[in-house]
């Protein structure tokens, strides 16, 4: 490659740098289409701690001292609380803590109360015979599989369908088939809900419950009902915090402040020390920082949290440090009496070992937090991951292919890349 052809590709490189900068945190109208462009910046899922919400943990406990496949239990109570609060909150999470515990975390919600009516506090769920004590229980909880409300167009009015699993559909439909025009009774944590009318034998797994719902809000609210007596392990709630959204956003902005000041130092620290070297560095840095944010918010399961910034600075710090042993070794190289050159590339073999050896102990430990920690562990330990493994792109490949393409503008100034012989050595020519 010779000067002119670098010169070019640097001033290539420069505009998708600039390009990569607008794309990622400026927001602007597409010409000719109604589409507003956001920046994949602002799309990052925000975690509690940044964008205020609710979080309550739950202790499960076995029903009437059932402990028979416990664990499969919680786990299916997780996912019933997932799904019955992700229809309303598609950013929340629910994690299982321990053996025993789950945690619900729900951000930005406006009216944090929504959340614990949503949950509702877990009910006893039976479907009975008549009103006395001793009436059959035809069905419990444990044979919903899903309640949901919905429109009858043919009649014009609302009410919930009913989802049942096997067992419950045969049972429905053997004591539905013998007692049409009779009432049905339902029961939570012991109390009379409601008595619909059997009007047919139901089969095919589902019904339609109506009568008493004049709008979708109390027809929603009963599902709500419903789903609360599903769950197959008793839940207690312990904890229950409300995090305001104002103290989300001063976290994060002063986050994102201390993270720029962070990185405008280091620039200034790069460059003072390693000159053209450290330039590029600076460069393959900006890079790193534009694909961090284009992963964070292109992964599902992330959501950042006030760790998570903190797993992004501190993958910064590593992303430079690998930078530097590049350069220390680089340094030595050429002291020893190497051309800048060969100082280059056998500086990059020689520093692959232990950047690699670094880097790997903490991706390990990254994975470890990450599938045994929960909340804002699991926040700091997917940042920390997604940095590392971006910093040795970066450090490895980004900045080797940028002093290899800088090297033709200057092969003979060691100056300018701070290097330097030793006093005993001559140079070589």
């Amino acid at each position: 490659m010779n000067k002119p052809t670098a010169i070019k590709r640097f001033i290539m490189l420069a505009i998708f740098l600039v390009l990569g900068i607008v794309l990622t945190f400026c927001s602007f109208e597409v010409p000719f289409t109604n589409y507003t462009y956001t920046g994949f910046a602002n799309a990052i899922k925000l975690g509690l701690d940044l964008k205020g919400g609710v979080l309550a943990v739950y202790e499960a406990s076995a029903i009437d001292g059932d402990t028979s496949d416990f664990d499969s239990k919680v786990q299916a109570t997780r996912t019933r609380i997932y799904d019955l609060v992700s229809s309303e909150y598609s950013e929340a999470q629910v994690s299982i803590q321990g053996n025993n515990r789950i945690r619900v975390e729900v951000p930005d919600v406006s009216n944090p109360e929504e959340i614990f009516e949503l949950i509702g506090e877990p009910a006893s769920l039976e479907f009975r015979s008549s009103e006395s004590d001793d009436a059959e229980v035809i069905l419990t909880g444990q044979n919903i599989r899903n309640a949901y409300a919905s429109y009858n167009s043919q009649d014009g009015e609302w009410g919930v369908t009913v989802q049942f699993d096997s067992e419950g559909s045969t049972k429905f439909y053997e004591y539905t088939s013998d007692h049409v025009g009779e009432s049905l009774y339902i029961y939570i944590n012991g109390v009379l809900d409601s008595a619909p009318t059997i009007n047919e034998a139901i089969s095919g797994g589902s019904t339609f419950i109506s009568g008493s719902y004049s709008n979708q809000e109390d027809a929603e609210d009963f599902a709500l009902r419903i789903l609360s007596g599903t769950f197959s392990v008793n839940l207690t709630l312990l904890e229950n915090t409300v995090v305001s959204a104002t103290l989300g956003v001063d976290a994060l902005k002063w986050g994102l402040i201390g993270g720029g000041v962070g990185l405008l130092l280091i620039f200034a620290f790069m460059i003072w020390r390693y000159r053209m070297m450290g330039v590029l560095a600076c460069f393959a840095l900006a890079f790193y920082v534009i694909l961090m944010l284009f992963f964070l918010q292109a992964i599902p399961s992330v959501q950042l949290t006030l760790a998570g910034i903190a797993g992004i600075v501190l993958s910064i710090g590593m992303a430079i440090d690998g930078n530097i042993i590049v350069f220390e070794r680089i340094k030595e190289e050429y002291a020893t009496g190497k051309r800048i050159e060969a100082s280059i590339r056998t500086g990059f073999k020689k520093a692959l070992p232990s950047i690699l050896d670094a880097n790997i102990t903490t991706i390990l430990s990254s994975l470890i937090l990450w599938l045994l920690g929960t909340g804002n562990i699991q926040g700091f330990a997917i940042t920390l991951l997604i940095g590392i493994l971006l910093s040795m792109f970066t450090s490895l490949v980004v900045t080797r292919s940028l002093l290899k393409m800088y090297y033709p503008i200057n092969s003979t100034n060691a100056k300018k890349y701070s290097l330097t012989r030793e006093a005993t050595v001559s140079e070589l020519k």
